[in-house]
């Protein structure tokens, strides 16, 4: 009796882990989900293949004696939790990591700190333009923006037409304030 309980708790898990591999084969195959998280690193693949046994686990339990279809649903089920899930923390973890504070203002660290005055409003780009890391022409371009694009002013650089652009609160670049506008029709003489 104890081996044939040894047995299909090995079977469960074998077949858990054939499902989830089937699961998370065809899910990255089709680049749907499971490597599709906008940050990187790898937490959305660990969860994903974490969450691929786990589910086809419960799905073989649940199953019974003729598992097969619920240890594949299981596994294709716990694969998008656990990838979502693990996309949801590279995204916390990017949002902080390779950030600075300076002036009161979270910057990346290709971004130069300056001296700001708060805009803390939505502006638009009048045409493409490229971001800088410090806010002058000679400085490494960081980014661009597409004409029409809708970004966080974040401040101005005091004394310049610089704009500190930002994303999540965190400076990404600067542009020059010819090229973009505030939105809305408050701003119309700008």
């Amino acid at each position: 009796m104890r081996n044939l309980k040894t047995k299909t708790i090995g079977g469960s898990l074998a077949a858990a882990l054939l499902a989830g591999a089937l699961a998370l084969g065809g899910a990255t195959g089709a680049s749907a989900g499971v490597t599709g998280c906008s940050a990187s690193g790898g937490k959305q693949e660990a969860g994903a293949v974490i969450g691929a046994v786990l589910g086809g686990v419960i799905g073989n339990q649940v199953g019974g004696r003729h598992a097969t279809g619920e240890t594949v649903a299981g596994a294709a089920v716990g694969a998008a939790a656990g990838s979502a899930i693990g996309c949801e923390a590279q995204k916390s973890r990017a949002k902080n990591a390779g950030t600075y504070s300076r002036n009161g203002y979270r910057l990346y660290n290709n971004v130069s700190p300056a001296s700001y005055d708060r805009i803390g409003d939505t502006f638009v780009a009048r045409s493409g333009v490229n971001l800088r890391g410090a806010p002058t022409t000679n400085s490494a371009k960081v980014g661009r923006l597409q004409a029409g694009e809708r970004f966080q002013a974040l401040a101005e650089v005091r004394g310049s037409d610089w704009i500190l652009v930002g994303q999540n609160g965190v400076g990404v670049g600067y542009v020059r304030g010819d090229f973009v506008r505030p939105a809305g029709g408050r701003y119309a003489a700008y």
